[in-house]
This record gives C-alpha cells, sequence and structure tokens, in this order.
C-alpha cells in the first residue's frame, strides 16, 4: 500500500492517468484496502492533493464497487469502514478540510443507501451521539452526513420500505434534532453575537435543510405537535429568521455567493412552499401563510436585493408566492385588481428586466445564458419545476399562477399596460430602450401561457391574448431584421418567442419563417445561432396527433443547406472540448436527417464526410454525453435511410467508418465503444449476401473477457453478436466460435443479476439461427446455467426471462427444435424435474407475461401441450390440466396475441427525444435509436394464436383420447367457456 500516494497523484495527471487508475484498481482489491485510503485521507502532514485524491476515490469506490457483482467489496472491509466513517468525518470538522468531509459525508451517503437500515442499524446513534450543544464544527460536519443520508427522500417514490426507513429515523432524530434546531435558532437570536456565528449559522442552513428532509413525504408527529412554534403568524420561528439578517454576516454586494442568512431564508421559503402543497391544513389554523407574504414582500418587493448572490432567495420567493396563489386557498388575499397590480409592479416586473450580469453574460458566457433561459418552467397543476431557477422564470411564474387561478381578465389587463408602456418606449429610442422591449415580450410569453411543457412548448394560451398577432405586431420584424439590424436580445427574443409558441403557429406559417431561422444559423452571435437551431429542432418535432407535423417532402429542398449551415458551425469551434460543447447544433443537424430520410441520398458522401471529421476531432477528449449520443445517432440515421434508397451505399459506409471505429477500439475510448457496436451491428444487419471478411477478422476480438469488462459495452455487444448469428451463423458453426458465444452467456451474463437479461436475448438469438444439431452437444450444459442461477440468486425478472426463454424456444419454427428437444435434457439432468419446473415456475408467471410477449408465449405452450410426448407422460402430465388454464388466461386479453399491419418500423425513430436524459459518462448504456431495426415476429408462421390451439387440439383429440379428461379436469368456470368459443368456431374436441 506505501505506493498509495504516489498513484493517487498520477492518477490527476491526464498523460499518467489510465495507468494510474488501473493500478489503484488492482490494489484496491486488497483486504484492508479501504481502510487503509480512509486512514491516509485522515493524516494531516500528507500532501493535501493526495488526500482530496484518496477522499474522491474512497468514494466512488462505494459508489461502484459496494454492491458490485464481479468486484465488491469484501463484508470484512465494509464491516471495519463503516465502523470508521462516522469517526472520520469528525475527525475533519475543521473548515480547511471542507472538500474532504463533503466526500466522507458522500461516500456514508452511497453506503447508507445500501445498508441503512438493515446492515449498519447503529447509523442514526452514532450521528446523533456526536452532536454537541457548544461544538459548532463538529456539528457542521453530523448535520451535513444526516442531510446526504435523507435528501434522498426528496424524490423518492411512496413505498412501505422507505416509510420504514423513514420511522426508523424519526424514532431516533426527531426530538434530538428539533431540540438542536431551536437551540441553534436561540444563539442566532442572542443579542450578543457568539464568537462563532458564522458557524452556527452555517449549521442553521443545514437544520432547515434537514426540517424539509423529514417532511417532504409525510408530516411526522413531533413536528406537527411543534407547528406553532415554527410556523405562528406572531413571533414563530420562521418569521423571525425572515427578518434575522445581521451586518456581519451580509457578505459583500459584489459577492455571487449567497450570504449565510440568504441561505437561511431561501430554505425557510422553501418549507413553506412544501407545506402549502402537502399540508395547507397546517397553515391555516393560523395566519401563516399571511405572515410569509408580507415578510417576502419585505424581502424583495419593489426590486430589493438585486445582487447576483440573493438570486436564488428572489426566485425562491416568488415560486412561494405562485404556490400560495395556485394554491386556490388564498384567493381574498391575492384576488383584487389592487393586489394583482401591486404584485406584478412591486415583485414581477423588476425581476423581469435584464440586469447587466445577465447581458454579460449573453456575451461572455452564451451557453449558461441559453441554459438558464432554457429551463422553462414545466407550468402544470404544481406550478414550477427545480429547473426554473432564474429571476425571470419565477417572475414570469407569479403571472401564470394568477392567469391559471381564476384571475385572467385582472392579471391581463394589468401586465397589458406594462406591455404597452415597454413597447412605447422602445419605439421611442429604440437604440437605447431595447431592454424595455425585451421585458414587454417576456411579460407577454408569460401573460399568454397557461400550459407548457419543456417537450412541446406551449401547449394551452391565455383566450384574452392574441399571440400570433403580436407576433405579426411586434415581433416578426425583429425576426426579419438583418445581422446587426437590431440589438442581439432582441433579435434571440424574436427566435425564442417563435420557439415557445410553435404549437401556436399553423404549418405554412412556421415553413414560411424556416428559411429566416436557416439565415440565423450563419449569425456571428453564439446565442443567436444556437436558438435558432434549438427552434428549428423543436419544430421538426412537431406532432399532429401521433404523426410529425413536417415530412421529408416539406425539408427536402431547405435540408442540405440546413446540415451545412449547422456543422459549418460544429466544424469551426476549433478544439475538441468547443467542438463538442454546443450539443444544441448536432441535435438540430439529427433532427433534420431524420425528417429528411432518403432525400438526402444525393450528396450524402460529403455529409457523412463532415460527421466522421467531426467525430474524429471530438475522440481526442471525449467531454459531451448528449453531444456524443446526438453525432452517432446522425451517423446511424443517415446510414438507416440513404441505404434503404439505394443498398450499393452501404460499401461508402463501411469505408468511412471501419477506419475510425478501429481506432476508437484500440485506444479503448469507453464512452464511444457502445455506440460503435451498434452502428458496426447495424451495417452487418443490412448485409444480404455474404459477410464481408472484416466483420470476421473482429468476431474473436469480440469474445475475449477484456471486450465484455465495460458494463455499458455488454448491450452493443450482444445486438452486434447477434447480427453476427443472425446473418452469418453458417461460418461460425464451421470455426466453432457459437461455443465461445455460449461461454460468455454462462460465464459472463447468465450469473449477473444486472446483465442475465443480454444474456437470454443471446441465447434466443443463438437457438433462433444455430442448427438444433449442433447445439445440441452444449444445450444441457446451458440449461444446468441457467438452473444454478435460479437456485442460487432467483429474482422476478430472472423467472420471467427463463420462463420465456423456455416458451420460445419451443415456439419457433426451426427444424428439429420444440418441446421435446427442452424437456429431454432437464429429464436428463434429473427425473421428473421438468414437472417441478412447471409446477414452481411456469405455471404460475405464465398468466404474468407482458402483452408484448404473449404471442409467443400461448404458441410455446400450445406446441408444449399438443405437440410433446414427454409433456404426456406421468409425472408431466399431471401438469398439464393446470398448463392449459394458465394458457386460457392468456386468451382473456386477446388483443395482444396478434400483430397490426401496417405498424410504422420507423415509429421508434421519430419519437428520439432526449429532453429527459441526463445521461453522464457513467450511464451504462446509451442505445441509438437510429441503429435499431423493425421488431421481426419470431412466430409469424402463426396467424391467428386461437385458431393454431384449436388446430391442434383437435389433431391431439384424435390421436390421443385421454385428452377429454384432461380438458375436463381444468378450473371449468375458465376451460369451459373457452371450448364453446372454440367448438363454436369450428374447432369442436
Amino acid at each position: 500500500m506505501s505506493e498509495l500516494p504516489t498513484l493517487l497523484l498520477a492518477s490527476l495527471n491526464p498523460s499518467t492517468r489510465k495507468q494510474a487508475e488501473q493500478s489503484l484498481q488492482t490494489l484496491s482489491a486488497q483486504p484492508g484496502f479501504l481502510s487503509h485510503l480512509l486512514r491516509l485521507v485522515l493524516e494531516q502532514p500528507q500532501d493535501r492533493a493526495v488526500r482530496l485524491a484518496g477522499s474522491v476515490y474512497l468514494k466512488n469506490v462505494t459508489k461502484t464497487r459496494w454492491e458490485d457483482e464481479e468486484m465488491p467489496v469484501a463484508d470484512a472491509d465494509k464491516d471495519a469502514l463503516r465502523n470508521e466513517l462516522i469517526p472520520a468525518m469528525i475527525a475533519l470538522s475543521n473548515a480547511a478540510d471542507k472538500t474532504m468531509r463533503a466526500q466522507v459525508a458522500e461516500a456514508i451517503s452511497l453506503v447508507a443507501s445500501a445498508d441503512f437500515p438493515d446492515r449498519w442499524p447503529d447509523l442514526i446513534d452514532k450521528l446523533v451521539f456526536s452532536l454537541s450543544s457548544t461544538n459548532y464544527e463538529v456539528n457542521i460536519g453530523v448535520l451535513e452526513t444526516a442531510h446526504s443520508i435523507f435528501r434522498p427522500w426528496r424524490a423518492a417514490s411512496r413505498s412501505d420500505a422507505l416509510f420504514t426507513e423513514i420511522n426508523y429515523v424519526l424514532e431516533r432524530f426527531s426530538r434530538p434534532f428539533l431540540q438542536l434546531f431551536l437551540h441553534t435558532s436561540s444563539l442566532l437570536f442572542e443579542q450578543t453575537a457568539p464568537p462563532n456565528l458564522p458557524q452556527i449559522a452555517q449549521a442553521q442552513v443545514v437544520l432547515v435543510d434537514i426540517f424539509y428532509d423529514l417532511t417532504c413525504q409525510d408530516l411526522p408527529p413531533d413536528i406537527e405537535e411543534s407547528h406553532t412554534q415554527f410556523f405562528g403568524a406572531e413571533g414563530g420561528l420562521f418569521v423571525r429568521l425572515l427578518q434575522w439578517d445581521p451586518p456581519t454576516l451580509r457578505g459583500d454586494p459584489d459577492d455571487t455567493t449567497p450570504s449565510l442568512p440568504s441561505q437561511i431564508k431561501t430554505g425557510l421559503l422553501e418549507i413553506t412552499e412544501l407545506f402549502v402543497k402537502l399540508y395547507p391544513e397546517i397553515l391555516q389554523t393560523s395566519a401563516s401563510v399571511e405572515a410569509f407574504v408580507r415578510g417576502v414582500w419585505e424581502l424583495v418587493g419593489g426590486g430589493k436585493r438585486t445582487g447576483v448572490a440573493d438570486d436564488g432567495l428572489v426566485s425562491q420567493s416568488l415560486r412561494f408566492i405562485s404556490s400560495a396563489i395556485r394554491s386556490g386557498h388564498y384567493k381574498e388575499l391575492f384576488g383584487s385588481q389592487e393586489t394583482i397590480s401591486g404584485l406584478v409592479q412591486g415583485i414581477v416586473v423588476p425581476n423581469v428586466g435584464l440586469r447587466e450580469h445577465e447581458i454579460e453574460q449573453f456575451e461572455d458566457d452564451p451557453l449558461e445564458y441559453i441554459r438558464l433561459d432554457l429551463a422553462l418552467p414545466s407550468m402544470g397543476g404544481m406550478g414550477l419545476n427545480a429547473d426554473a431557477v432564474t429571476r425571470r422564470q419565477a417572475a414570469a411564474e407569479v403571472l401564470r399562477a394568477l392567469v391559471g387561478s381564476g384571475f385572467e381578465s385582472e392579471t391581463t389587463e394589468v401586465a397589458g399596460g406594462w406591455i404597452g408602456e415597454g413597447l412605447r418606449s422602445y419605439n421611442e429610442n429604440k437604440a437605447e430602450n431595447w431592454r424595455a422591449k425585451d421585458t414587454a415580450i417576456y411579460l407577454m410569453t408569460a401573460v399568454a401561457t397557461r400550459g407548457s411543457t419543456t417537450q412541446h412548448g406551449v401547449t394551452s394560451t391565455n383566450a384574452l391574448v392574441d399571440v400570433v398577432q403580436f407576433f405579426s405586431d411586434h415581433v416578426f420584424q425583429d425576426l426579419q431584421a438583418e445581422s446587426g439590424g437590431v440589438h442581439p436580445i432582441l433579435q434571440v427574443d424574436a427566435i425564442r418567442f417563435l420557439y415557445t409558441f410553435r404549437n401556436q403557429l399553423v404549418k405554412p406559417q412556421l415553413l414560411s419563417v424556416l428559411p429566416l431561422l436557416v439565415r440565423h444559423l450563419g449569425s456571428d452571435n453564439y446565442v443567436c445561432y444556437t436558438y435558432a437551431a434549438i427552434s428549428i429542432e423543436r419544430m421538426l418535432f412537431i406532432k399532429q396527433g401521433t404523426q410529425l407535423l413536417f415530412s421529408q417532402a416539406d425539408i427536402h429542398e431547405i435540408a442540405p443547406h440546413l446540415l451545412d449551415a449547422l456543422l459549418k458551425k460544429v466544424e469551426g469551434a476549433g478544439t475538441a472540448e468547443k467542438v463538442a460543447e454546443n450539443d444544441y447544433l448536432m441535435k438540430c443537424a439529427m433532427r433534420v436527417i431524420i425528417t429528411a430520410r432518403s432525400t438526402l441520398a444525393t450528396g450524402f458522401e460529403r455529409v457523412l464526410q463532415r460527421l466522421v471529421g467531426i467525430l474524429g476531432v471530438i475522440s481526442k477528449n471525449p467531454s459531451n454525453p448528449n453531444f456524443d449520443q446526438y453525432i452517432f445517432e446522425s451517423i446511424s440515421a443517415l446510414m438507416r435511410f440513404v441505404v434503404a434508397a439505394d443498398s450499393s451505399t452501404l460499401a461508402t459506409f463501411e469505408q468511412a467508418l471501419f477506419g475510425p471505429f478501429t481506432i476508437i477500439l484500440q485506444q479503448d475510448i469507453d464512452q464511444y465503444i457502445p455506440y460503435v457496436f451498434q452502428v458496426l451491428a447495424q451495417m452487418l444487419e443490412l448485409h444480404t449476401a455474404d459477410v464481408p471478411g472484416e466483420y470476421r477478422s473482429l468476431l474473436p476480438f469480440l469474445l475475449t473477457p477484456a471486450s465484455w469488462q465495460q458494463k455499458g459495452s455488454i448491450p452493443g455487444l450482444v445486438k452486434l453478436l447477434n447480427a453476427f448469428l443472425s446473418r452469418d451463423a453458417k461460418q461460425m458453426v464451421a470455426t466453432g466460435q457459437y461455443a465461445a458465444v455460449l461461454a460468455v452467456v454462462q460465464q459472463r451474463l447468465i450469473p449477473s443479476k444486472l446483465n442475465d437479461g443480454w444474456g437470454f436475448e443471446l441465447l434466443q438469438a443463438v437457438v433462433q439461427n444455430i442448427p438444433p444439431a449442433d447445439l445440441k452437444q452444449y444445450f444441457r450444459a446451458i440449461l444446468v446455467t441457467l438452473l444454478t442461477r435460479m437456485h442460487t440468486s432467483k429474482t422476478d425478472k430472472y423467472v420471467y426471462h427463463f420462463v420465456y426463454f423456455l416458451t420460445f424456444t419451443m415456439a419457433i419454427n426451426v427444424d428439429g427444435l420444440g418441446p421435446d428437444y427442452v424437456i429431454s435434457p432437464i429429464e436428463e439432468i434429473q427425473p421428473q424435474l421438468w414437472s417441478q419446473i412447471l409446477a414452481n415456475f411456469v405455471i404460475p408467471q405464465v398468466p404474468k407475461m407482458p402483452p408484448k410477449d404473449r404471442k409467443v408465449v400461448v404458441v410455446g405452450l400450445t406446441r408444449l401441450l399438443t405437440q410433446s410426448a414427454l409433456m404426456l407422460q406421468v409425472p408431466s402430465l399431471q401438469a398439464w390440466p393446470s398448463m392449459f388454464v394458465a394458457l386460457v388466461k392468456l386468451f382473456q386479453e386477446a388483443q395482444y396475441l396478434t400483430k397490426k399491419d401496417g405498424e410504422d418500423e420507423d415509429a421508434g425513430l421519430t419519437i428520439i427525444d432526449y429532453e429527459e436524459q441526463t445521461a453522464g459518462y457513467q450511464a451504462a448504456y446509451s442505445r441509438l435509436a437510429a441503429s435499431e431495426s423493425a421488431s421481426v415476429d419470431p412466430v409469424a408462421y402463426v396467424r391467428d394464436p386461437r385458431e393454431f390451439l384449436g388446430q391442434e387440439l383437435v389433431k391431439l383429440s384424435r390421436q390421443d383420447p385421454r385428452v377429454k379428461e384432461l380438458l375436463a379436469a381444468g378450473n371449468q368456470t375458465i376451460v369451459g367457456p373457452f371450448l364453446q368459443s372454440l367448438a363454436a368456431s369450428g374447432y369442436a374436441v
């Protein structure tokens, strides 16, 4: 372990990072490694960079390996670490160790999420025991740790397990927590400020966070009993804390970090907003909300607190107001014209105007400006989503709340006055007063919107406002203006207005503005051309019902110009990081390719060449997972549509892609490897004749253990091996390579709870494509592997996959395959084992099979019951009646048993939308929608499963007179009506 400090330092240097990480990985498998690493973090004389890297590595190991299947942390090491973590966190209490302490607290949270409370029952007791009435440095560490354990409750779904955990915590933590909360706040209010006031205030910030954690799912009895102490309108603790603002803690006016009092107030308003939504009856026992509204007015009314440091407080204050309005409980408080006018004048307008800070950001940090500006609130029933962080959005949300809560006409009238004033001011002096128009447009957008989603823009508008007329009169002129003709922010406002209200414009209107947006793609202003790309992409995604509004016919003429303008901007960015930073451009290029489809076949070579060139640049330093997804999706979609139009173009794609893909695989660029496997599979599947040698030479590499080590590569590898099995099975049998595929399934995939589904997918491809005579020598061993896993670590998911695999193998129409091919080796393993499998797994699982699998299951079970000699022998015969009952139950929802004709094979592709994607680089797997082939019905030879069962039953009853007795032995309330309906269709048994 002596080389540990050196390795940690080397892991910080890009040139030595990979080697150091591999050495650390090897070292980390040694017993006692984590305890040793933690001691290193605590060594004060040690190099600070080593200690910090050590704390990060400790957190990462707990994150990735605590419950890993392949390299799990040993139980003895887990026990030791659980005992050492809390004392270590307390030992890091001084301010200088704050960064290390944060990592250790995160490690505690990660371990707790896996082990608490069952394997770490004394965790909360240890935290409570460590709390102090005087030592606030220790308190901060303990409280931060507690918060990191409780914080995940905020996003958790309600469940018995969650409430068991919360109640376990409350029993031990609730009262000591409330005592410390009251004690700490009493110290803040002392006449003479204590010398450690900053530490006490910092602890109060975390106490407020924990108050939210403890109440986010349900109201704990201790807090309910003492709610007046906290929420009371007169002298309640929260109202007093809203007013608490000691001069010593105010901070510098130019600070960008919120002061401690500001953080406390923000947290209190989050809690009050939560109570308005979840526990309104508690707040209605006294005039709490009225007191908080007054408090907010005093805090932020009339344009107070304009500094960046107070953005969070102002936004949260406005969110609280919006939630109180939306709740409907305070109509008297907000309903008068005078109040609405006061709100708009005192709170909305001052916070909607652009500040110097935002104008500087527009110029100096355009991507951040766009990110914040686009964090559009999802204006559903509960008001705002957490992304709506800017003052402008929170102020606009107050207007939306008023419009959506029955005050439409009053709000529209008041806001309309301010909008008119802003436009008049602009027209008096356009060069000087451009900000007035910006404010007017923002107010208009807010007051016009009744409902919207991030994905679809505004979905319903205020009936008292004519959005299209406003666009024509005041916005279109800025969209049309030449670059430099108006202030660039007004040009962006025009594009954003179009983006926001795209659903309110009809198709001819949208088509008429498309060339203007293409022109803006050529703008020199970063925000302007990026907004143009965002708007084009969302316009091309507009749907009417389930159909996309724009087809390839609509954009085939403009598509090449669009792609040229977009790729020019991407290519011109310079370094790998700069090229990859603007994923909005790449997403728009992807959407153009998906919309234009095969019309890009003419001249596609140049587009492909440019995409490959961009890939070559960004692969030097992968830095933006969204950009990566969109560029691979673009390459894959281009190939999909161009090759569909002209199959001879496949060779061009292969020539362009094999080189770069080989480099990615050789250099082990792990972020791109999952994509490469999927695109290779797509190309291989497009071959209808012999498979080229380049693919075959790749196969031995794919079957090495090293290829399967990265978890994110496994789905792509399975897809690629499936393509080999479907296109080149004869060669794989000749070389014996299919045996290596089976080895991967047995050793790597089936034993893993994470990857067993991929193992079954690969097995299904094997039984579908490898001749049963060649597979027979391995099939018994495969079944032993499957049954061993069932015995050692059965899960519901595994039982589902196992039963589906059995029925799939019996159902597919392959000569030599059938029910007895499966049952015979199972009976060889152990006599009468098949009847146990039926009773314990197949019969209970069949009624639970998801709709998408039911046709295959019905056909497999029909063949099992009617075509198997072994099924009609004792003891399996005894299970026949109950197996038939389970089969009949599947016919009770017959709509799932036939594939509808005319299903769009590109349906999955048109819905590619990553609005919700929050994948980071450790995202396990990124599926390329464009590379997916249309799903094929594996039992297409059966047109009507009910007819098939009728035919096979009649055939069997003629050969075997026992069938009538077997049918009579089943539950007649289920079987009787079904047999009558079969007889009515001409299949009398």
